[in-house]
């Protein structure tokens, strides 16, 4: 099982971090049908194969995932398409 672990600062803010959040998980689902929900201010998320959540405060958001053996494979590509997201939502 392959992990991702991504750290960003920000200084967004909380409200705008969550909203911004919201953006890199709607993008996550559209292109890797991945279902969300939010826990306080941890979004979970969740499809066969992966696992994982990302922790928003307002400094900083922290992604935390684990990849199946399948996925796992494909870990950079999802890697560098979630570091993008980071980067156009949290810059």
């Amino acid at each position: 099982m392959a992990a991702i672990h991504l750290t960003r600062r920000h200084s967004l803010g909380l409200k705008k971090a969550r909203a911004a959040a919201q953006k890199v998980a709607d993008d996550m689902a559209e292109s890797f049908d991945i279902d969300s929900e939010w826990d306080g201010d941890v979004l979970r998320f969740a499809r066969a194969g992966v696992s994982g959540c990302l922790t928003v405060s307002k400094d900083r958001v922290v992604l935390d995932a684990k990849l199946g053996l399948l996925l796992a494979a494909f870990k950079l590509p999802i890697e560098e398409r979630v570091q993008k997201g980071f980067d156009r939502y949290f810059a």
